[in-house]
């Protein structure tokens, strides 16, 4: 795909310097203007220190910024700083690419800890102010409490008379509310439990206060427009037109799926975490292998309960049947996999916005599942999916048999799931998320003084 920049500058190779807890590109890049459109971002995702020296960052988040530079001038990005090794899909910054030479990045110290969070906290503010002060735009991720500096930066710019717009993929709190419910260790139930509300209080305190709120899916959106003055329900992914399933390749996967022939292809693609319910994803399979249906199905990702993942598989005698090799580098392996599978079976516990459930209607696969406001959006355009209540195993494995069975009701949905899928590219749901930027933050008087709700507009 041919790829544009909304403003082009001469190539100028891409430096990194430290200053503190800083590391910045060039901040005068040749070609730019003093007029330049710049936009200050926090985004939680953190960065590692690189063995060679300069940053390493999670590879869709370097995608995110250069996107973010194709619709802005400048982008000043600031990213919490991890001591720990980098996880396997953190790449050096440099993959951004040439608009690398108009990203400013800026490391924050790592401070979920309440005592390393009140030691950092006045210098940060002053940083995070000063960088305010350079930008036309301001954004923050928000959800958290000790730590969260994009609430750190959100309220400095409301105390400075600046509007801001604030982002959500998920309902923090509520996912640290069930987190209290479930949580093996005793410590990590107890912080939950004294966390949750007051996170809760904070995440509205802000969201009343942002000009903009961008909430990613239908969960988050549901949650928080009531609390926001102009919400709007928005999408974040990393998918080009190219990894969209090919027609032809579609066309020969809705015919296969008629034939009947061979086992159901079950995935799942995400991080093995309790939120996204792997024991009850076996549990169902369990079920399915009892009513003797043929399939086979895989787990493609690590995450803190991958072992135990593994274990369970192998304690309900699903080995020869269902497999979870862990975390996948090659994107182009994981794109086949989605495009092969006949459904994505999934069974998230807490309100979220996963990208997994995009990636899957984009590769004609559907989303069978456990139901809630996102996935139910996602697909209500076609219906390349179906849902059951959340914790329901039982009525999950008897819907995915019921499609084991009836392999025309699966071609449809396999046609029906690429067409949900078809509206979403990257650089559609970056351009869209810009303008509505833009549209409210661009008069910093009218956007502050701003009042009234809109009406939902997905990307």
């Amino acid at each position: 795909m041919t790829r544009k920049h909304a403003v082009r500058h001469p190539r100028r190779r891409f430096q990194l310097a430290e200053t503190g807890n800083t590391s910045v590109t060039d901040p005068n890049p040749e070609g730019a203007t003093g007029a330049s459109e710049t936009i200050l971002i926090y985004a939680p995702v953190p960065l590692h220190r690189a063995a060679g020296g300069g940053y390493l960052m999670e590879d869709q988040a370097c995608n995110g910024l250069r996107l973010w530079a194709e619709n802005f001038e400048r982008v000043i990005v600031m990213h919490p700083l991890s001591p720990e090794a980098p996880p396997p899909a953190w790449v050096p910054v440099e993959r951004i690419g040439p608009a690398l030479s108009r990203i400013e990045i800026v490391a924050l110290p790592m401070a979920y800890r309440p005592d390393v969070f009140l030691r950092s906290l006045g210098a940060v503010r002053r940083q995070i102010r000063e960088l305010i002060s350079r930008a036309d735009y301001l954004g923050f991720s928000i959800g958290g409490l000790f730590g969260d500096w994009g609430s750190v930066g959100a309220l400095e710019a409301h105390r400075m008379g600046r509007p801001f717009y604030v982002w959500t993929d998920r309902v923090e709190s509520e996912v640290v509310r069930r987190t209290a419910e479930s949580a093996a260790v005793w410590r990590h139930r107890l912080r939950a439990r004294l966390t949750h509300v007051p996170m809760a209080r904070l995440e509205r305190h802000i969201i009343r206060r942002a000009a903009l709120g961008l909430f990613h899916g239908r969960d988050t959106y549901d949650t928080y427009s009531p609390f926001s003055r102009a919400p709007e329900l928005v999408h974040d992914i990393h998918i080009g037109r190219e990894d969209h399933i090919p027609a032809e390749r579609l066309a020969a996967k809705i015919a296969a799926a008629q034939s009947g022939s061979g086992p159901l292809e079950i995935v799942y693609l995400g991080r093995a975490a309790a939120m996204k319910g792997p024991f009850d994803w076996v549990a169902t399979l369990e079920r399915l292998a009892a009513a003797g249906v043929d399939f086979r199905a895989t787990w493609l990702g690590d995450g803190p309960d991958h072992e135990a993942l593994v274990a369970r598989i192998n304690a309900a005698s699903l080995a020869g049947r269902v497999s979870a090799p862990g975390f996948t580098r090659d994107r182009a392996e994981v794109l086949e996999a989605l495009r092969r599978a006949h459904l994505l079976l999934f069974c998230h516990k807490t309100p979220e916005s996963p990208r997994c459930l995009i990636e899957a209607l984009i590769s004609g696969t559907p989303i069978i599942g456990y139901g809630s406001a996102f996935p139910r959006d996602l697909v209500a355009s076609h219906g390349g999916g179906l849902f059951v209540e959340p914790g329901d195993v039982e009525g999950l494995a008897r819907m995915v048999e019921s499609l084991a069975m009836n392999r025309e009701r699966l071609a449809r949905l396999i046609g029906s799931a690429a067409q949900d899928g078809a509206p979403f590219t990257d650089e559609e749901v970056f351009r869209h998320r810009a303008e509505l930027i833009k549209r409210y933050l661009g008069n910093k008087a009218s956007a502050s003084a701003h009042g009234g709700p809109l009406s939902a507009r997905v990307a």
